[in-house]
């Protein structure tokens, strides 16, 4: 079985949303193999600048058979169980590797949303892109535990 990889622009700083990443990445391994793939922190204070120097680090990560997901506010928001059979889907199609990309304090550039074969929003409101990566990481791992039968998501 393929890996879910994670892609997240920049390290988590605040030590709560690390130790609730952690937690989260380690109970999804539980059911599915996982990856996360820190990108560095773009270095210029124009948020386009900086959005277009993350851009071409994280898609340089990216390989052409990559279903790439992406967290963006104009996504379609899934409910668990949807989500669950989503991810089902991904994991079992051979000729795919799911890739789940959270941006970095300013959202993804515009060239990562259009390679994009998915965008998926977390709710109506926007996070901040640490409480993001938690929520996300979350969502996979119920979703994973939903598709094993597992009584997390009751």
């Amino acid at each position: 079985m393929k890996p879910i990889r994670l892609i997240v622009i920049g390290q988590t700083k605040a030590p709560y949303f690390r130790d609730a990443c952690a937690h989260y990445l380690d109970a999804l391994r539980r059911y599915l193999p996982a990856e996360e793939v820190v990108v560095r922190d773009g270095k210029s204070a124009d948020p386009a600048r900086r959005k277009a120097e993350e851009a071409k680090s994280l898609l340089a990560r990216l390989g052409p058979r990559d279903f790439l997901v992406v967290l963006d506010e104009h996504g379609h928001s899934l409910p668990s169980r949807e989500l669950a059979g989503k991810l089902r889907g991904m994991i079992e199609d051979p000729g795919r590797a799911p890739c789940f990309v959270v941006g970095g304090a300013f959202g993804l550039d515009a060239i990562v949303l259009a390679r994009a074969d998915c965008t998926l929003a977390l709710g109506p409101g926007t996070l901040p892109h640490e409480l993001a990566r938690v929520v996300l990481y979350e969502q996979l791992y119920r979703a994973a535990a939903i598709n094993a039968g597992a009584p997390y998501h009751h």
